[in-house]
């Protein structure tokens, strides 16, 4: 798991639109990243809503969605919902083993591996501010606005 101080993990991904998206390339901008299941879900519709609502008091910081969901299913899931921000397809789930967010869950007594909901705030340097794992879907643009407020 990765916590306060540490190096944010670098990344390469495509976005809805097929274009690749690398952390670095918002090195001196802070960076939401938050990781969520699958996309037009309830829970995840409800988590990426709420940062697409937050976007006006988040100032400069950059968001970026990512789960498995391949691009045109992530360039579906923004359209229905007018999220307005990068949706990064990680179908291998690499960048999510980096970030300790790929595990174990179970659901109605199914064992099976997934997305582990969490988000992250990076600093301007690249290194991780917050770390929240397992996070509630309605408290994700909650806790970002409140670790920007501090910030």
């Amino acid at each position: 798991m990765l916590k306060p101080g540490d190096l944010a993990p670098a990344f390469t991904l495509p976005d809805q639109h097929g274009n690749k998206v690398r952390l670095s390339d918002h090195r001196g901008a802070k960076v939401v990243l938050f990781f969520y299941p699958k996309a037009d879900t309830p829970g995840c519709t409800t988590q990426a809503c709420g940062l697409r609502d937050a976007l006006p008091e988040l100032g400069s910081a950059v968001v970026l969605g990512i789960s498995p969901d391949l691009p045109a299913k992530q360039a579906t899931f923004d359209e229905k919902f007018g999220l307005g921000y990068p949706l990064l397809s990680d179908p291998d789930h690499a960048v999510a083993d980096k970030y300790g967010v790929w595990g174990e869950k179970r659901m109605y007594g199914r064992t099976y591996e997934g997305i582990i909901r969490s988000a992250f705030l990076v600093d301007e340097k690249g290194k991780v501010a917050e770390a929240w794992y397992k996070i509630s879907p309605k408290d994700t643009a909650t806790f970002v606005r409140r670790a920007l407020d501090r910030s």
